[in-house]
Protein backbone atom coordinates (compact mmCIF):
# COMPACT_ATOMS: atom_id res chain seq x y z
CA UNK A 1 0.00 0.00 0.00
CA UNK A 2 1.34 3.46 -0.93
CA UNK A 3 0.42 6.70 0.80
CA UNK A 4 1.61 10.01 -0.57
CA UNK A 5 2.95 12.03 2.37
CA UNK A 6 4.25 15.50 1.56
CA UNK A 7 5.25 14.32 -1.89
CA UNK A 8 7.20 11.28 -0.63
CA UNK A 9 5.88 7.82 -1.51
CA UNK A 10 5.49 5.67 1.58
CA UNK A 11 5.48 1.91 1.58
CA UNK A 12 3.79 0.68 4.73
CA UNK A 13 5.79 -2.53 4.41
CA UNK A 14 8.95 -0.52 5.15
CA UNK A 15 7.69 0.59 8.53
CA UNK A 16 8.65 -2.73 10.13
CA UNK A 17 12.33 -2.31 9.16
CA UNK A 18 14.91 0.07 10.66
CA UNK A 19 16.69 2.08 8.01
CA UNK A 20 19.98 2.18 9.93
CA UNK A 21 20.09 -1.62 10.12
CA UNK A 22 19.40 -2.05 6.41
CA UNK A 23 22.21 0.28 5.34
CA UNK A 24 25.56 -1.44 5.92
CA UNK A 25 27.59 1.76 5.67
CA UNK A 26 25.45 3.51 8.27
CA UNK A 27 25.63 0.45 10.49
CA UNK A 28 29.42 0.65 10.42
CA UNK A 29 29.26 4.26 11.58
CA UNK A 30 27.07 3.21 14.51
CA UNK A 31 29.76 0.77 15.65
CA UNK A 32 32.62 3.26 15.43
CA UNK A 33 34.01 5.00 18.49
CA UNK A 34 33.50 8.73 18.66
CA UNK A 35 36.43 11.05 18.10
CA UNK A 36 37.51 13.35 20.93
CA UNK A 37 38.41 16.58 19.18
CA UNK A 38 38.89 18.54 22.41
CA UNK A 39 42.15 16.71 23.12
CA UNK A 40 44.81 19.32 22.48
CA UNK A 41 42.16 21.80 21.39
CA UNK A 42 43.51 25.14 20.19
CA UNK A 43 41.81 28.15 18.62
CA UNK A 44 43.05 27.07 15.19
CA UNK A 45 41.79 23.50 15.65
CA UNK A 46 38.42 24.72 16.89
CA UNK A 47 38.01 27.04 13.93
CA UNK A 48 38.81 24.10 11.64
CA UNK A 49 36.18 21.88 13.30
CA UNK A 50 33.49 24.54 12.95
CA UNK A 51 34.43 25.03 9.31
CA UNK A 52 34.04 21.29 8.68
CA UNK A 53 30.56 21.45 10.18
CA UNK A 54 29.66 24.29 7.81
CA UNK A 55 30.75 22.07 4.91
CA UNK A 56 28.31 19.34 5.95
CA UNK A 57 30.44 17.22 8.31
CA UNK A 58 27.97 17.02 11.18
CA UNK A 59 30.03 14.27 12.83
CA UNK A 60 32.78 16.77 13.66
CA UNK A 61 30.27 19.11 15.27
CA UNK A 62 28.55 16.28 17.17
CA UNK A 63 31.80 14.88 18.58
CA UNK A 64 32.86 18.37 19.67
CA UNK A 65 29.50 18.92 21.39
CA UNK A 66 29.67 15.57 23.20
CA UNK A 67 33.17 16.31 24.46
CA UNK A 68 32.14 19.74 25.71
CA UNK A 69 29.11 18.32 27.56
CA UNK A 70 31.20 15.53 29.10
CA UNK A 71 34.14 17.65 30.22
CA UNK A 72 32.51 20.87 31.37
CA UNK A 73 30.37 20.33 34.46
CA UNK A 74 28.92 23.83 34.30
CA UNK A 75 27.65 23.41 30.74
CA UNK A 76 26.28 19.96 31.56
CA UNK A 77 24.41 21.35 34.59
CA UNK A 78 22.88 24.29 32.71
CA UNK A 79 21.85 22.13 29.77
CA UNK A 80 20.30 19.63 32.17
CA UNK A 81 18.15 22.38 33.69
CA UNK A 82 16.91 23.51 30.32
CA UNK A 83 16.29 20.02 28.94
CA UNK A 84 14.47 18.72 32.02
CA UNK A 85 12.29 21.81 32.26
CA UNK A 86 10.09 20.52 29.40
CA UNK A 87 9.34 17.27 31.24
CA UNK A 88 7.35 19.05 33.94
CA UNK A 89 4.58 20.30 31.63
CA UNK A 90 1.28 18.57 30.99
CA UNK A 91 0.29 18.03 27.38
CA UNK A 92 -2.69 17.04 25.26
CA UNK A 93 -3.50 16.12 21.68
CA UNK A 94 -6.17 18.55 20.51
CA UNK A 95 -8.53 18.19 17.54
CA UNK A 96 -8.75 20.73 14.71
CA UNK A 97 -11.10 23.69 15.06
CA UNK A 98 -14.81 22.90 15.07
CA UNK A 99 -14.16 19.16 15.07
CA UNK A 100 -16.63 16.59 13.87
CA UNK A 101 -17.53 13.61 16.04
CA UNK A 102 -15.18 11.41 13.97
CA UNK A 103 -12.32 13.86 14.46
CA UNK A 104 -12.97 13.90 18.21
CA UNK A 105 -12.86 10.10 18.33
CA UNK A 106 -9.58 10.02 16.41
CA UNK A 107 -8.10 12.66 18.71
CA UNK A 108 -9.13 10.63 21.76
CA UNK A 109 -7.44 7.62 20.19
CA UNK A 110 -4.20 9.56 19.69
CA UNK A 111 -4.32 10.87 23.26
CA UNK A 112 -4.82 7.38 24.63
CA UNK A 113 -2.01 6.00 22.50
CA UNK A 114 0.45 8.68 23.57
CA UNK A 115 -0.52 8.49 27.26
CA UNK A 116 0.19 4.75 27.21
CA UNK A 117 3.53 5.20 25.43
CA UNK A 118 6.09 4.39 28.15
CA UNK A 119 8.91 5.62 25.91
CA UNK A 120 7.46 9.10 25.32
CA UNK A 121 9.23 10.88 28.22
CA UNK A 122 12.56 9.45 27.05
CA UNK A 123 11.76 10.71 23.57
CA UNK A 124 11.11 14.22 24.89
CA UNK A 125 14.44 14.27 26.70
CA UNK A 126 16.35 12.88 23.71
CA UNK A 127 14.71 15.42 21.40
CA UNK A 128 16.08 18.28 23.52
CA UNK A 129 19.60 17.08 22.68
CA UNK A 130 19.11 19.31 19.66
CA UNK A 131 19.47 22.40 21.88
CA UNK A 132 23.22 21.85 21.95
CA UNK A 133 23.83 19.98 18.70
CA UNK A 134 21.29 21.60 16.41
CA UNK A 135 19.24 18.49 15.70
CA UNK A 136 18.25 15.20 17.29
CA UNK A 137 17.12 12.11 15.38
CA UNK A 138 15.02 9.29 16.84
CA UNK A 139 14.32 6.25 14.69
CA UNK A 140 10.73 5.05 15.14
CA UNK A 141 9.73 1.42 15.69
CA UNK A 142 6.39 0.38 14.19
CA UNK A 143 4.23 -2.68 14.78
CA UNK A 144 0.88 -3.80 13.39
CA UNK A 145 -1.33 -4.34 16.46
CA UNK A 146 -5.11 -4.75 16.67
CA UNK A 147 -5.50 -3.80 13.02
CA UNK A 148 -3.57 -0.55 13.56
CA UNK A 149 -0.10 0.64 12.66
CA UNK A 150 1.35 1.66 16.03
CA UNK A 151 4.60 3.33 17.07
CA UNK A 152 5.88 1.11 19.88
CA UNK A 153 9.16 2.84 20.65
CA UNK A 154 12.08 4.82 19.29
CA UNK A 155 15.88 4.77 19.37
CA UNK A 156 18.00 7.88 19.65
CA UNK A 157 20.64 7.84 16.92
CA UNK A 158 23.96 9.58 17.28
CA UNK A 159 24.40 12.72 15.20
CA UNK A 160 27.65 11.49 13.71
CA UNK A 161 25.86 9.14 11.29
CA UNK A 162 24.24 12.09 9.52
CA UNK A 163 25.34 14.87 7.21
CA UNK A 164 23.69 17.66 5.25
CA UNK A 165 22.78 17.36 1.59
CA UNK A 166 25.39 19.10 -0.59
CA UNK A 167 22.73 21.09 -2.42
CA UNK A 168 20.50 21.80 0.59
CA UNK A 169 22.22 22.51 3.90
CA UNK A 170 18.87 22.38 5.72
CA UNK A 171 18.24 18.79 4.63
CA UNK A 172 19.69 16.11 6.90
CA UNK A 173 20.49 12.73 5.33
CA UNK A 174 22.21 9.53 6.42
CA UNK A 175 25.93 9.42 5.75
CA UNK A 176 26.35 6.32 3.57
CA UNK A 177 29.69 7.51 2.12
CA UNK A 178 28.01 8.83 -1.03
CA UNK A 179 27.99 12.45 -2.14
CA UNK A 180 24.29 13.03 -1.56
CA UNK A 181 23.72 10.54 1.27
CA UNK A 182 20.57 8.52 1.84
CA UNK A 183 17.25 10.29 2.43
CA UNK A 184 15.42 9.48 5.64
CA UNK A 185 12.45 7.14 5.23
CA UNK A 186 9.03 8.82 5.53
CA UNK A 187 7.38 8.03 8.87
CA UNK A 188 10.58 6.33 9.97
CA UNK A 189 12.10 9.19 11.95
CA UNK A 190 11.25 11.88 14.45
CA UNK A 191 13.78 14.53 13.47
CA UNK A 192 13.80 17.54 15.78
CA UNK A 193 15.72 20.60 14.58
CA UNK A 194 16.01 23.12 17.39
CA UNK A 195 16.59 26.75 16.48
CA UNK A 196 18.54 28.40 19.26
CA UNK A 197 19.85 30.64 16.48
CA UNK A 198 18.80 31.27 12.90
CA UNK A 199 20.72 29.69 10.06
CA UNK A 200 21.51 26.28 8.64
CA UNK A 201 21.40 23.25 10.91
CA UNK A 202 25.09 23.43 11.80
CA UNK A 203 24.50 26.92 13.25
CA UNK A 204 21.19 26.45 15.02
CA UNK A 205 22.66 24.61 18.02
CA UNK A 206 24.54 26.21 20.89
CA UNK A 207 27.76 24.28 20.31
CA UNK A 208 29.27 27.01 18.14
CA UNK A 209 28.59 29.59 20.87
CA UNK A 210 29.70 27.48 23.83
CA UNK A 211 32.85 26.08 22.24
CA UNK A 212 34.80 29.35 22.53
CA UNK A 213 34.25 30.03 26.27
CA UNK A 214 34.88 26.29 26.79
CA UNK A 215 38.28 26.66 25.11
CA UNK A 216 39.28 29.80 27.02
CA UNK A 217 38.07 28.29 30.29
CA UNK A 218 40.25 25.21 29.73
CA UNK A 219 43.30 27.41 29.22
CA UNK A 220 42.59 29.24 32.48
CA UNK A 221 41.96 26.04 34.42
CA UNK A 222 45.23 24.56 33.15
CA UNK A 223 47.17 27.72 34.02
CA UNK A 224 45.56 27.85 37.46
CA UNK A 225 46.55 24.23 38.12
CA UNK A 226 50.15 24.96 37.13
CA UNK A 227 50.20 28.07 39.32
CA UNK A 228 48.90 26.17 42.34
CA UNK A 229 51.46 23.44 41.77
CA UNK A 230 54.43 25.80 42.14
CA UNK A 231 52.90 28.49 44.39
CA UNK A 232 55.04 29.01 47.52
CA UNK A 233 57.88 26.84 46.29
CA UNK A 234 61.31 28.46 45.94
CA UNK A 235 62.94 28.76 42.57
CA UNK A 236 65.75 26.21 42.43
CA UNK A 237 68.82 26.82 40.31
CA UNK A 238 71.29 24.01 39.82
CA UNK A 239 74.94 24.75 39.00
CA UNK A 240 77.17 22.18 37.38
CA UNK A 241 80.94 22.53 36.81
CA UNK A 242 82.38 23.01 33.39
CA UNK A 243 83.02 19.80 31.58
CA UNK A 244 79.98 18.05 33.10
CA UNK A 245 78.59 15.30 30.94
CA UNK A 246 74.99 15.11 29.69
CA UNK A 247 74.30 12.33 32.17
CA UNK A 248 75.55 14.51 35.05
CA UNK A 249 73.41 17.42 33.86
CA UNK A 250 70.37 15.16 33.71
CA UNK A 251 71.07 13.92 37.23
CA UNK A 252 71.30 17.50 38.52
CA UNK A 253 68.03 18.44 36.79
CA UNK A 254 66.19 15.50 38.35
CA UNK A 255 67.51 16.49 41.77
CA UNK A 256 66.41 20.11 41.30
CA UNK A 257 62.90 19.05 40.29
CA UNK A 258 62.59 16.43 43.05
CA UNK A 259 63.69 18.74 45.86
CA UNK A 260 60.64 20.96 45.31
CA UNK A 261 58.21 18.14 46.11
CA UNK A 262 60.22 15.67 48.16
CA UNK A 263 62.18 18.23 50.22
CA UNK A 264 65.33 16.20 49.70
CA UNK A 265 67.61 14.72 47.11
CA UNK A 266 71.24 13.98 46.15
CA UNK A 267 73.55 15.53 43.59
CA UNK A 268 77.13 14.69 42.52
CA UNK A 269 80.03 16.34 44.38
CA UNK A 270 81.03 19.62 42.84
CA UNK A 271 77.51 20.62 41.86
CA UNK A 272 75.33 23.19 43.68
CA UNK A 273 71.67 24.07 44.08
CA UNK A 274 70.72 27.62 44.96
CA UNK A 275 67.28 28.53 46.31
CA UNK A 276 65.87 31.83 45.11
CA UNK A 277 62.76 33.61 46.37
CA UNK A 278 59.56 31.53 46.48
CA UNK A 279 57.14 31.69 43.58
CA UNK A 280 54.45 34.22 44.39
CA UNK A 281 51.42 35.78 42.76
CA UNK A 282 47.65 35.27 43.07
CA UNK A 283 44.95 33.11 41.59
CA UNK A 284 42.46 35.95 41.05
CA UNK A 285 43.22 36.53 37.33
CA UNK A 286 42.65 32.85 36.53
CA UNK A 287 39.47 32.68 38.61
CA UNK A 288 38.16 35.86 36.98
CA UNK A 289 38.62 34.34 33.56
CA UNK A 290 36.93 31.10 34.60
CA UNK A 291 34.01 33.06 36.10
CA UNK A 292 33.60 35.13 32.93
CA UNK A 293 33.50 31.97 30.82
CA UNK A 294 30.90 30.31 33.04
CA UNK A 295 28.70 33.41 33.17
CA UNK A 296 28.83 33.57 29.38
CA UNK A 297 27.86 29.90 29.16
CA UNK A 298 24.92 30.44 31.53
CA UNK A 299 23.65 33.39 29.53
CA UNK A 300 23.91 31.41 26.29
CA UNK A 301 22.05 28.37 27.66
CA UNK A 302 19.39 29.71 30.03
CA UNK A 303 19.57 33.42 29.29
CA UNK A 304 20.49 34.41 32.85
CA UNK A 305 23.11 34.04 35.57
CA UNK A 306 21.38 34.55 38.92
CA UNK A 307 19.48 31.27 38.63
CA UNK A 308 22.87 29.54 38.82
CA UNK A 309 25.47 31.80 40.41
CA UNK A 310 25.17 34.69 42.84
CA UNK A 311 28.01 37.15 43.35
CA UNK A 312 26.70 38.59 46.61
CA UNK A 313 26.54 42.08 45.12
CA UNK A 314 23.84 42.15 42.47
CA UNK A 315 22.02 38.96 43.50
CA UNK A 316 18.85 40.60 44.81
CA UNK A 317 15.51 38.84 44.98
CA UNK A 318 14.01 41.18 42.35
CA UNK A 319 16.81 40.49 39.88
CA UNK A 320 16.55 36.79 40.59
CA UNK A 321 12.85 36.86 39.70
CA UNK A 322 13.60 38.73 36.47
CA UNK A 323 16.22 36.14 35.51
CA UNK A 324 13.77 33.34 36.32
CA UNK A 325 11.20 34.90 33.98
CA UNK A 326 13.81 34.99 31.21
CA UNK A 327 14.44 31.27 31.67
CA UNK A 328 10.68 30.61 31.56
CA UNK A 329 10.47 32.49 28.26
CA UNK A 330 13.21 30.28 26.83
CA UNK A 331 11.41 27.16 28.07
CA UNK A 332 8.20 28.29 26.35
CA UNK A 333 10.14 28.67 23.11
CA UNK A 334 11.55 25.15 23.53
CA UNK A 335 8.04 23.78 24.11
CA UNK A 336 6.62 25.42 20.99
CA UNK A 337 9.39 23.98 18.83
CA UNK A 338 8.86 20.51 20.31
CA UNK A 339 5.12 20.78 19.64
CA UNK A 340 5.76 21.23 15.91
CA UNK A 341 8.08 18.21 15.73
CA UNK A 342 5.77 15.91 17.70
CA UNK A 343 2.74 16.93 15.64
CA UNK A 344 4.62 16.43 12.38
CA UNK A 345 6.57 13.23 13.11
CA UNK A 346 4.43 11.37 15.68
CA UNK A 347 0.82 12.57 15.62
CA UNK A 348 0.53 13.03 11.86
CA UNK A 349 1.83 9.55 10.87
CA UNK A 350 -0.44 7.82 13.40
CA UNK A 351 -3.42 9.86 12.26
CA UNK A 352 -2.74 9.36 8.55
CA UNK A 353 -2.44 5.59 8.88
CA UNK A 354 -5.20 4.94 11.42
CA UNK A 355 -7.55 7.93 11.57
CA UNK A 356 -11.06 7.31 10.28
CA UNK A 357 -11.56 11.04 9.68
CA UNK A 358 -8.26 11.61 7.82
CA UNK A 359 -8.87 13.49 4.57
CA UNK A 360 -5.50 15.10 3.93
CA UNK A 361 -3.18 17.57 5.58
CA UNK A 362 -5.64 20.45 5.92
CA UNK A 363 -7.31 19.37 9.16
CA UNK A 364 -4.98 17.61 11.59
CA UNK A 365 -4.95 17.02 15.33
CA UNK A 366 -2.04 18.79 16.99
CA UNK A 367 0.10 18.18 20.05
CA UNK A 368 0.12 20.99 22.62
CA UNK A 369 1.79 21.54 25.99
CA UNK A 370 -0.20 23.22 28.73
CA UNK A 371 1.77 26.46 28.96
CA UNK A 372 -0.76 28.38 31.04
CA UNK A 373 0.22 29.44 34.54
CA UNK A 374 -2.22 29.48 37.43
CA UNK A 375 -3.05 32.91 38.76
CA UNK A 376 -2.78 33.61 42.47
CA UNK A 377 -6.26 32.75 43.77
CA UNK A 378 -5.86 34.90 46.87
CA UNK A 379 -5.07 37.88 44.64
CA UNK A 380 -7.47 37.25 41.76
CA UNK A 381 -10.60 36.18 43.70
CA UNK A 382 -11.27 39.56 45.38
CA UNK A 383 -10.70 41.34 42.07
CA UNK A 384 -13.16 39.06 40.28
CA UNK A 385 -15.77 39.60 43.00
CA UNK A 386 -15.40 43.38 42.74
CA UNK A 387 -15.62 43.33 38.94
CA UNK A 388 -18.71 41.13 38.96
CA UNK A 389 -20.42 43.36 41.53
CA UNK A 390 -19.74 46.41 39.37
CA UNK A 391 -21.37 44.79 36.35
CA UNK A 392 -18.38 43.49 34.38
CA UNK A 393 -19.35 40.35 32.45
CA UNK A 394 -16.63 37.71 32.94
CA UNK A 395 -16.93 34.34 31.14
CA UNK A 396 -16.74 31.39 33.52
CA UNK A 397 -14.45 29.56 31.09
CA UNK A 398 -11.91 32.41 31.23
CA UNK A 399 -11.90 32.46 35.03
CA UNK A 400 -11.43 28.68 35.18
CA UNK A 401 -8.49 28.87 32.78
CA UNK A 402 -6.84 31.66 34.75
CA UNK A 403 -7.13 29.72 37.98
CA UNK A 404 -6.50 26.35 36.29
CA UNK A 405 -9.70 24.96 37.76
CA UNK A 406 -11.23 22.31 35.47
CA UNK A 407 -14.81 22.80 34.34
CA UNK A 408 -17.01 20.04 35.85
CA UNK A 409 -18.54 17.54 33.45
CA UNK A 410 -21.22 14.83 33.59
CA UNK A 411 -22.97 16.27 36.66
CA UNK A 412 -19.76 16.01 38.65
CA UNK A 413 -20.18 17.11 42.29
CA UNK A 414 -18.87 20.61 42.87
CA UNK A 415 -18.16 22.81 45.83
CA UNK A 416 -20.78 25.47 46.47
CA UNK A 417 -21.45 28.50 48.58
CA UNK A 418 -22.96 27.47 51.94
CA UNK A 419 -26.67 28.30 52.16
CA UNK A 420 -27.98 30.68 54.81
CA UNK A 421 -29.65 27.71 56.49
CA UNK A 422 -26.35 25.82 56.67
CA UNK A 423 -24.60 28.88 58.04
CA UNK A 424 -27.32 29.40 60.60
CA UNK A 425 -27.25 25.75 61.68
CA UNK A 426 -23.53 26.04 62.24
CA UNK A 427 -24.08 29.12 64.39
CA UNK A 428 -26.87 27.42 66.34
CA UNK A 429 -24.65 24.40 66.98
CA UNK A 430 -21.96 26.67 68.36
CA UNK A 431 -24.54 28.49 70.46
CA UNK A 432 -25.84 25.22 71.87
CA UNK A 433 -22.31 24.12 72.76
CA UNK A 434 -21.79 27.41 74.58
CA UNK A 435 -24.97 27.19 76.65
CA UNK A 436 -25.51 23.45 76.98
CA UNK A 437 -24.99 23.66 80.76
CA UNK A 438 -27.31 26.62 81.31
CA UNK A 439 -30.72 26.00 82.76
CA UNK A 440 -32.46 28.40 80.39
CA UNK A 441 -31.36 26.62 77.19
CA UNK A 442 -34.96 25.79 76.32
CA UNK A 443 -36.00 29.42 76.27
CA UNK A 444 -33.03 30.32 74.07
CA UNK A 445 -33.76 27.49 71.63
CA UNK A 446 -37.34 28.64 71.42
CA UNK A 447 -36.21 32.15 70.51
CA UNK A 448 -33.80 30.83 67.90
CA UNK A 449 -36.41 28.55 66.39
CA UNK A 450 -38.71 31.50 66.09
CA UNK A 451 -36.05 33.47 64.26
CA UNK A 452 -35.08 30.64 61.91
CA UNK A 453 -38.65 29.77 61.03
CA UNK A 454 -38.67 32.49 58.40
CA UNK A 455 -42.06 33.79 59.56
CA UNK A 456 -41.69 34.83 63.22
CA UNK A 457 -44.79 34.82 65.34
CA UNK A 458 -46.12 38.22 66.15
CA UNK A 459 -45.47 37.82 69.85
CA UNK A 460 -41.79 37.17 69.25
CA UNK A 461 -41.58 40.08 66.84
CA UNK A 462 -43.26 42.37 69.36
CA UNK A 463 -40.87 41.26 72.11
CA UNK A 464 -37.54 40.74 70.41
CA UNK A 465 -37.51 43.43 67.76
CA UNK A 466 -37.44 46.35 70.24
CA UNK A 467 -34.72 44.61 72.21
CA UNK A 468 -32.68 44.03 69.09
CA UNK A 469 -33.10 47.66 68.09
CA UNK A 470 -31.95 48.78 71.54
CA UNK A 471 -29.05 46.34 71.40
CA UNK A 472 -27.95 47.82 68.09
CA UNK A 473 -27.76 51.19 69.83
CA UNK A 474 -26.02 50.01 73.01
CA UNK A 475 -26.00 47.14 75.47
CA UNK A 476 -26.94 49.53 78.31
CA UNK A 477 -30.23 50.48 76.62
CA UNK A 478 -31.02 46.81 76.08
CA UNK A 479 -30.36 46.10 79.76
CA UNK A 480 -32.72 48.93 80.78
CA UNK A 481 -35.40 47.57 78.45
CA UNK A 482 -35.04 44.10 79.93
CA UNK A 483 -35.30 45.48 83.47
CA UNK A 484 -38.54 47.26 82.58
CA UNK A 485 -40.00 44.16 80.93
CA UNK A 486 -39.00 41.80 83.77
CA UNK A 487 -38.99 43.82 87.03
CA UNK A 488 -39.14 40.73 89.24
CA UNK A 489 -35.87 39.03 88.16
CA UNK A 490 -32.52 39.78 89.78
CA UNK A 491 -29.36 41.26 88.21
CA UNK A 492 -27.72 37.87 87.47
CA UNK A 493 -30.72 36.70 85.48
CA UNK A 494 -30.83 39.99 83.59
CA UNK A 495 -27.15 39.58 82.66
CA UNK A 496 -27.77 36.05 81.40
CA UNK A 497 -30.76 37.17 79.35
CA UNK A 498 -28.71 40.00 77.85
CA UNK A 499 -25.96 37.56 76.89
CA UNK A 500 -28.49 35.35 75.15
CA UNK A 501 -29.94 38.36 73.40
CA UNK A 502 -26.51 39.29 72.00
CA UNK A 503 -26.19 35.82 70.45
CA UNK A 504 -29.71 35.99 69.08
CA UNK A 505 -28.86 39.36 67.55
CA UNK A 506 -25.80 37.89 65.83
CA UNK A 507 -27.87 35.04 64.39
CA UNK A 508 -30.50 37.51 63.26
CA UNK A 509 -27.78 39.41 61.43
CA UNK A 510 -26.48 36.22 59.78
CA UNK A 511 -29.95 35.37 58.53
CA UNK A 512 -30.53 38.83 57.13
CA UNK A 513 -26.91 39.29 55.92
Amino acid sequence: MLVDINGDPLSVNKLDNNQTEENAQVGMLLRQYAEHPTQGLTPAKLASLLKEAEEGNLAAMADLAKDIEDKDGHISCELGKRRRAVLGYDWEVKPPRNPSSAEKRDTDMLNEWLEDATWFNDFLFDATDAILKGFSANELHWEYLDKQQMITGCTHRDQNIFKTHPNDFDRIVLNDNTAEGEALNPFGWALHTHKSKSGYVHRTGLVSVLSWPFLFKNFSVRDLAEFLEIYGLPVRVGKYPSGATEAEKATLLRAVMAIGHNAGGIIPRGMEIDFQSAANGQADPFESMIRWCELTQSKAIIGATLTTQADGKTSTNALGNVHLEVMQDITLSDLKQLEQTITRDLIYPMYALNGKSYQGNRRLPHFEFDKTESEDIARLAPALKLLVETGVQIPVHWANEKLQIPIPTNNEPVLGKPSSTATLNTAVAALNAEYQTRSTQTELDTAIDAITSGDMHEEYKATLQPLLDKLNQSEELAAIELAELYPTIDQAQLTEMLTKLIFVSEIWGMIND
